[in-house]
């Protein structure tokens, strides 16, 4: 699809309005709703932008798919501007540099003044910030406080029964502040339940969700020394934090496979490939099918160096994984293709076919030994 590039592309008009932060913009078809967003919503918008020079540099009307996304997440133009629209309104905007990427962005951005057309096509209002503690500040006396300097109190009792182990996978929705009140993070707001590998997260908390039940609501004081520090990195937040959690469900990961016995090296009853690659089947499996290199297959796998460490495995995370047979290593493009449905196989892929011999950012070297069961072909 070609997409216009506007005739007042490459300076503000007259006729747009400009406000005090500098950006710019004019309307371009009336709106039919009554109603603005705030910069908590969640908005779908169609847009295109272009540099002042006239380049398209990206379209969801050219993909034909319109964009989501919380106001709050995007540049300071696009939370200010469409924040003045109506549903159903469509509005050209003027963002100056310092509203958008700036004037040396890096990876790629476009950079100086960027000119976008947006169709504001909806709205999902954001949930009412939940209201900060009285508590925040200190520990009160209530509290219980672990050896650790975790203090914690229950708000809302859960269903009793078992509770979660460090290698649990928890389902939570939280909110956090710092002691000065400052709502920093919420799932609450967000309106999605979090999930994660409980031994993902910061010390506080996979301490503290092990004490609670199925259902439990529970304020936490994590001293900084469980969260981020007193001086951290990356705009974490400093100091002592408090959390309000609800564990809305978890489930525990059967624990970690144990290496091979023939781990070591390619035992003489294995299938060796012309590329080096080697396998055996350790499960037939029910399908017919193969798939093929451009073929989309969920699996579950562990994988070992020859060594015995396992150093990945999507059985330990309790969620199989899908990806594109070409989007990864090759010896997993050629070995997955010479499986059928339901089948577990193991290979033996040598370094050539995985990482190398001297991989960069920590993957391993050398050749490494994977258990894979294929679950589904799915295009």
């Amino acid at each position: 699809m070609s997409i216009e590039t506007p005739a007042d592309v490459s300076a503000i008009p007259s006729e747009a309005e400009v406000r005090p932060s500098g950006l710019a913009s004019r309307v371009l078809n009336a709106g039919t709703g009554s109603e603005k967003p705030a910069a908590a919503d969640t908005v779908t918008v169609h847009y295109s932008g272009w540099t002042t020079d006239g380049q398209l540099f990206d379209s969801s009307v050219q993909r034909g798919q319109p964009a989501s996304f919380p106001l709050n997440r995007v540049i300071k133009g696009w939370t200010e501007g469409l924040q003045l629209m109506v549903e159903g309104e469509k509005r050209r905007f003027w963002i100056p540099a310092e509203l958008a990427y700036g004037n040396n962005p890096a990876g790629g951005r476009p950079a100086g003044m960027l000119v976008f057309d947006v169709e504001l096509l909806g709205m999902e209002k954001a949930p009412e910030p939940p209201k900060t503690p009285e508590d925040v500040a200190a520990v009160p006396a209530e509290a219980d406080t672990t050896s650790t300097g975790l203090a914690s109190r229950i708000l809302a009792a859960g269903k009793g029964g078992e509770t979660p182990v460090a290698s649990s996978i928890v389902t939570v929705h939280y909110s956090g502040w710092t002691t000065a009140g400052e709502l920093f993070d919420s799932s609450v707001m967000r309106g999605e339940p979090a999930r994660f590998p409980l031994q993902n997260v910061i010390k506080g908390w996979t301490e503290g969700v092990q004490l609670m039940a199925l259902g439990e609501k529970r304020r936490f004081w994590i001293p900084a020394e469980l969260a981020y520090g007193d001086q951290p990195q990356g705009g974490a937040p400093a100091g002592m934090l408090v959390f309000d959690v609800e564990l809305l469900d978890f489930t525990t990961p059967p624990p970690p496979p144990e290496a091979p016995e023939d781990v070591a090296g390619v035992p003489d009853n294995a299938e060796v490939r012309p590329s080096g690659l080697a396998s055996r089947v350790l499960t037939e499996g029910t399908g017919t099918k193969h798939p093929e290199k451009s073929s989309t297959v969920t699996v579950h796998y562990s994988g070992w160096t020859t060594d015995g460490n396992l150093f990945d495995s999507s059985v330990v995370r309790g969620e199989p994984a899908s990806f594109g047979l070409f989007q990864v290593i090759a010896g997993w493009t050629e070995g997955v293709q010479l499986m059928v449905k339901g089948e577990t196989r193991r290979f033996w892929i040598p370094g050539k076919l995985a990482y190398g011999d001297e991989p960069q950012g920590g993957a391993p070297a050398g050749m490494l030994v994977f258990d894979v069961e294929l679950l589904s072909i799915d295009k």
